[in-house]
């Protein structure tokens, strides 16, 4: 088990038949406080080993998180970035050479993805985000200004946004969220795509 100076505690979650004990930074602890996205994680994970092995090297947009503790106990090389505002410094994506790129659940966070989508040098790009509900007003943490989303993107947008600034998408999923609540809301989750990834390459 690997130990960090900034570990607050471990989380236990099982992807396949492997066990994982992910070190949680503090950055992210408030995320993951009543609920771990198994369900995410684990289709995440089988979508990117589709596409690309553990010989790729990965940026991993955002600070050290959970399921990039996923992808290097898999055995993939992975950089995070360190905290700086991706919409106002992109020199992360001149410093660090990487063949892939990887953005989960970030672009719903920025004003400015369009700059950013351009300055990316790698050929490989992975983008996860949680799709816009209609029944459900976009996401806004009440304590963390971090913790908000800009963009809740429909899937035509996002493909479009990529379109528009270089990338050509070679595979694309979806899935539910769906939450242990009884209401109409809670229903509709059910069957009702919340996430949306895809796999793009520099056209």
């Amino acid at each position: 088990m690997k130990s960090f100076f900034f570990a607050t505690y471990y989380s236990r979650t099982q992807l396949k038949s492997q066990t994982f004990y992910i070190c949680i930074p503090s950055k992210t602890q408030h995320m993951y406080e009543k609920t771990f996205p198994n369900k995410r994680f684990k289709l995440t994970l089988e979508f990117i080993k589709k596409h690309i092995d553990a010989s790729e090297s990965i940026l991993d947009l955002g600070v050290d998180n959970p399921f990039s503790e996923i992808m290097k106990t898999e055995g993939f090389n992975v950089i995070n970035t360190t905290g700086e505002d991706l919409d106002e410094d992109q020199s992360v994506f001149h410093k660090q050479k990487t063949t892939v790129v990887t953005a989960f659940e970030i672009f719903e966070h920025l004003l400015n993805p369009f700059s950013i989508l351009k300055e990316i040098q790698s050929d490989k790009l992975f983008i996860s985000i949680p799709m816009r509900l209609w029944f459900s007003p976009a996401y806004r943490s009440k304590t963390d200004p971090w913790d908000r989303h800009y963009h809740e993107f429909e899937d035509w947008q996002l493909d479009w946004l990529l379109e528009k600034t270089g990338w050509k998408i070679v595979d694309r999923q979806k899935w539910t969220n769906p939450v242990k609540k009884i209401g109409i809301r809670p229903l509709l989750r059910l069957f009702s795509n919340r996430y949306y990834i895809v796999y793009a390459v520099k056209a």
